[in-house]
C-alpha cells in the first residue's frame, strides 16, 4: 500500500492568520512595529536582550559571521552534519570551514575534538543544535574564552531546547534561528538573529537593511529626516507579513 509522506503539516492558528490579515490590510507591509513586536517577544522568550529578524537563516549565519569580522583567510569550526547553509555561510565569508566530527549519541559537535581543530587561523565556533538537541555549550564557550575566540550558534532545529540548564543563545555571541516552513515555528521563510552584545545588535540592525541609518518605518512615523548608507550594509530585513504569522506562535 503507497502512503503519500506530507511535506510538512504546519500549526497556524486562526488566530495567526487574522493577524496576517491585518497586516495585509494595513499600510505597512514591509519592515515595521509588527516586526518590532515579534523581536519584542521572541527576545523575552529565549531570554536574550535583542533580536534581529531576518529574511532566512541563512542570511543570519551570514550576518552572524561578518559582525564578528570573519573575513577571507579565517577559519571556522563547525560541525559536518548539517544542512549545506552552514558552512556556505561561512563561504560567503571567504573563509573556510573547518570539520570536527560529531558525537554519535547527538549528531551534535562533538566538542572534546574542537580545541584539536584550531589554528592560528581560527576566528570562531559555528556549533550546530541538531534535531532539537542542545550541544555541550559550557565546554564549547570555556574553550572559546580560553582560545579567545567567538561562538555562533545555528539554532535552525532548536528554540525549545536546553541541556545543562543552558538554552540556545544563552553562552554563544550570537544564535541564528530559522522560520523555514518545517520549523518548530513558521512564516514559510523567515529567520532571526538574538544576542546580548548591543554593539552587535546596533551593527545588525542597520546591516540588514543596506547599512542605513534610517528604515522605512523611522521615515514615515517621524519627521522625515534623510537617511544615510554608513556602511555596505545586505537587503534581508524580515517584514511585517512575516512577522505577523511569529507573533503569536512564540
Amino acid at each position: 500500500m503507497k502512503r503519500k509522506i506530507e511535506f510538512y503539516r504546519h500549526n497556524l492558528s486562526a488566530k495567526d492568520k487574522k493577524e496576517c490579515l491585518k497586516v495585509l490590510n494595513s499600510l505597512f507591509l514591509t519592515t515595521g512595529e509588527e516586526v518590532k513586536l515579534f523581536e519584542k517577544k521572541f527576545a523575552k522568550y529565549l531570554g536574550i536582550k535583542y533580536v534581529i529578524g531576518v529574511t532566512s537563516c541563512t542570511d543570519a549565519l551570514f550576518l552572524a559571521l561578518k559582525c564578528i569580522g570573519i573575513k577571507k583567510g579565517d577559519e571556522v569550526v563547525t560541525a559536518p552534519l548539517s544542512f549545506i547553509s552552514t558552512a556556505n555561510a561561512i563561504e560567503y565569508c571567504d573563509a573556510k570551514p573547518i570539520f570536527v566530527d560529531v558525537e554519535e549519541s547527538t549528531g551534535n559537535i562533538d566538542a572534546d575534538l574542537i580545541e584539536k581543530a584550531i589554528t592560528n587561523k581560527t576566528k570562531a565556533i559555528l556549533v550546530v543544535h541538531l534535531y532539537g538537541q542542545m550541544c555541550d555549550m559550557r565546554r564549547v564557550r570555556e574553550i572559546a574564552d580560553k582560545r579567545k575566540l567567538k561562538v555562533i550558534e545555528d539554532c535552525a532545529h532548536c528554540i525549545e531546547g536546553t541541556r545543562d540548564e543552558v538554552r540556545p543563545g544563552q553562552l554563544g555571541d550570537l544564535a541564528c534561528f530559522s522560520f523555514y516552513a518545517t520549523k518548530n515555528i513558521t512564516s514559510g521563510e523567515g529567520g532571526a538573529i538574538a544576542t546580548n552584545n548591543e554593539d552587535y545588535y546596533n551593527w545588525l540592525f542597520k546591516a540588514r537593511l543596506h547599512g542605513m541609518s534610517k528604515n522605512a518605518l523611522d521615515r514615515y512615523t517621524k519627521k522625515y529626516e534623510h537617511y544615510d548608507m554608513e556602511f555596505l550594509g545586505y537587503k534581508c530585513n524580515m517584514n511585517n507579513i512575516q512577522a505577523s504569522l511569529l507573533v503569536h506562535q512564540d
